[in-house]
């Protein structure tokens, strides 16, 4: 009669056990958690007929309102379908003008959004809005110059995304700031990083009117005032300040502390904060609108 040796018993029960344990911890342990998809930057446009402008030689133009949204943003523009009598010809035509949104569900005091025909306005979010827009047309064979005002009423489906930064701004005592004539306010602009999405990367714009005389200056190396000009021009443009910032972190804010000197003319000073939220080599961003101060002559 042969008997098995005990030490390779002892192995094959130990390596049974190793494989039941494994078999076991990999059942119970909970799937790793997916990253939290970035938030879509992709443009999405809804268009509506805002009706027709008719000039007095037989120009008329058909008018469609268009609701571009890219995130946090949106953009409204004007398309329009030039024409002149009864005949085939479709002159190329241009449009600007400025518009107005109010949530149709939404309080009739104020409009929900206002803006600058192709230009970027804050997204207000999903729901039915009533446009309207003052538009100029024109040809470029000077065909076609009309005015007028049209309507569309347009319906939004896309979701407001969450904030990734916030721009904040205090007195240097950490008030709150109100703007007076003949006097230099120090303000303490703070930027924040409220999201995983993105990276420590963003432009803080401030501009206040240029026809005040309004001088913005700083000492943070970060900031400069802009230079609209030529080379060898060296002239700025003191009425607004530039600062590129760098290492934002959620947790980790950052400061810029700027010097408002106005003269005898009130003007107020608003905050822009442009950021890339890198995916791969697409070129994606956004734009946030920040704190808006005013002028107090009293």
């Amino acid at each position: 009669m042969t008997t098995r040796p005990r030490t390779k018993l002892y192995a094959l029960g130990a390596l049974s056990a190793l494989l039941l344990w494994t078999a076991t911890a990999a059942h119970a342990a909970p799937p790793p958690t997916p990253a939290a998809a970035p938030p879509s930057t992709s443009p999405v446009t809804h268009c509506a007929p805002g009706g027709t402008l008719r000039g007095p030689h037989g120009q008329y133009a058909d008018i469609a309102l268009c609701v571009t949204n890219t995130g946090a943003t949106m953009t409204v523009s004007a398309a329009a379908t030039c024409r002149r009598g009864t005949t085939r010809i479709r002159p190329v035509c241009r449009t600007s003008g400025t518009w107005t949104a109010h949530r149709a569900d939404g309080p009739t005091d104020g409009p929900t959004a206002t803006g600058t025909l192709a230009g970027r306005a804050e997204y207000p979010g999903p729901g039915t809005y009533r446009l309207s827009a003052t538009v100029h047309v024109r040809s470029d064979a000077q065909e076609t110059d009309l005015r007028g005002t049209v309507h569309a009423t347009v319906t939004l489906t896309e979701a407001k995304p969450e904030p990734t930064h916030r721009v904040d701004v205090t007195a240097g005592d950490g008030t709150p700031v109100t703007l007076r004539p003949d006097t230099t306010t120090t303000l303490t602009y703070t930027v924040a990083r409220v999201s995983d999405h993105g990276d420590g990367s963003a432009r803080l714009g401030l501009i206040g009117e240029e026809a005040t005389g309004i001088r913005l200056t700083t000492t943070d190396p970060r900031c400069v005032n802009p230079l609209p000009g030529r080379h060898p021009s060296t002239t700025r443009s003191m009425y607004a300040l530039d600062c590129a910032l760098t290492d934002l972190q959620p947790g980790r804010p950052t400061t810029v502390t700027v010097r408002a000197t106005l003269g005898a003319a009130c003007s107020t000073v608003v905050s822009k904060l442009g950021y890339w939220t890198p995916r791969g080599q697409e070129s994606t961003g956004g734009m946030l609108t920040g704190p808006t101060l005013t002028c107090d002559r009293a």
